[in-house]
């Protein structure tokens, strides 16, 4: 029976992540109308699932991190109760905060609870609070910092290269690449007639806008539409960002599972996968509301640097073991991009913040009564 409850419990966390996270890596396609809320949901499915499915091979580091190790004592690692009160109690405050609609950190719920049920089972001294402050603390506060200077500074760069170019991107719709005749002049015989001599064609590369591209795609030309290419690549960052928020979330939840044995890797990373993509299927809109057209006003070139940013950081995290939040990276991207432009709603941020700072303490008090629950049950 204990078994099956904790099978039970961290399908739902898994399910209560998907509601509130799998939107964050497309949240700029969206906003920016670059994509409806069906076409872009359906597009973190797909990427956040082959995170899910890579993070078998590549993130060995969080798995072993996220089973408590090192955080709570000994005795209590891989325990049913433990991993129990864990799961209920970060899925609990995940979910809250998704039909609320405040994306939150599951990683920072998850942390709260191992601090949580590790005070409950020992006391202040079930807790190392040394290895809270190094290995999970220090990278959750420094995401956002480092994603808010991160999407503000390119951004800017970005806007100072298109402004060098002479004319705004908008209006250099489309590239066309062609040849065009060139000739020599000089006299012709004893007249000082000036003639005309063909040589080879000279091959030119400009930004021009779409009315003359298509004009020129008659004349032996070959344009190509710089909008529908900046909107791919919009939409391959949005996949990259989601890509890597399965590659960093889903060992964090499999870890409860495998930390008991009851089920081999591969088949704990399944089940958090399809429960991640029913949460986010069923549970994201609420919160694809607050980061699409709430925190800032998004165009697609802005939301293409907001996700390049943000894939960056959390890939770069996932790899080096490092439990980053994808929501903080995410948000101070998006944060960042909405300083330089002068646009966030500090209402909004503000209330984010303020959701942040009681995620960690919320999770705490559920997993902590969740345990106690449990060993009143004699789980």
């Amino acid at each position: 029976m204990a078994m099956i409850l904790l099978a039970v419990a961290t399908a739902f966390l898994a399910f209560s992540n998907g509601a509130n996270d799998n939107f964050k890596g497309v949240a700029s396609l969206y906003g920016s109308e670059t994509a409806s809320y069906r076409l872009a949901i359906g597009w973190a499915t797909v990427t956040t699932a082959a995170g899910s499915f890579v993070s078998i091979v590549l993130a060995e580091t969080l798995l072993r991190k996220f089973t408590g190790k090192g955080l709570v004592e000994a005795s209590l690692v891989g325990t049913v109760p433990f991993l129990l009160a864990v799961a209920a109690g970060a899925g609990i405050t995940v979910l809250l905060a998704a039909r609320l609609g405040f994306p939150i950190s599951t990683t920072h719920g998850l942390v709260g609870a191992m601090i949580g049920a590790g005070l409950a089972a020992s006391g202040v001294d079930g807790v190392n609070f040394a290895a809270l402050g190094k290995s999970f603390v220090l990278p959750l506060l420094l995401g956002p910092v480092l994603a808010t200077a991160l999407g503000g500074g390119l951004y800017l760069a970005t806007q100072a290269a298109l402004r060098g170019r002479g004319r705004p991107f908008v209006d250099q719709a489309c590239l066309c690449v062609g040849a065009e005749p060139a000739y020599a002049v000089g006299p012709s015989g004893g007249d000082a007639v000036l003639a005309r001599t063909a040589l080879t064609p000279v091959v030119v590369v400009e930004a021009c806008p779409a009315p003359d591209c298509v004009r020129k795609r008659g004349g032996g030309w070959v344009g190509v539409d710089l909008l529908r290419l900046r909107d791919a690549a919009h939409f391959l960052s949005a996949g990259v960002v989601s890509f890597a928020r399965g590659l960093n979330d889903t060992p964090k939840i499999a870890a409860l599972l495998l930390a008991t044995n009851a089920l081999a890797p591969r088949l704990g990373i399944v089940v958090v996968t399809v429960a991640i993509a029913a949460g986010g299927l069923i549970g994201a809109r609420r919160v694809a509301e607050t980061m699409s057209h709430r925190i800032t006003h998004l165009d697609p070139n802005e939301g293409l640097v907001s996700n390049l940013g943000t894939g960056a950081l959390v890939i770069m995290a996932s790899l080096f073991g490092l439990p980053v939040s994808t929501t903080h990276v995410s948000v101070g991207s998006l944060f960042g991009i909405g300083l330089a432009t002068g646009e966030v709603n500090t209402r909004t941020m503000t209330g984010i913040a303020l959701s942040w700072l009681i995620t960690l303490p919320c999770a705490a008090i559920s997993a902590g009564m969740i345990l106690l629950a449990a060993h009143h049950w004699g789980l």
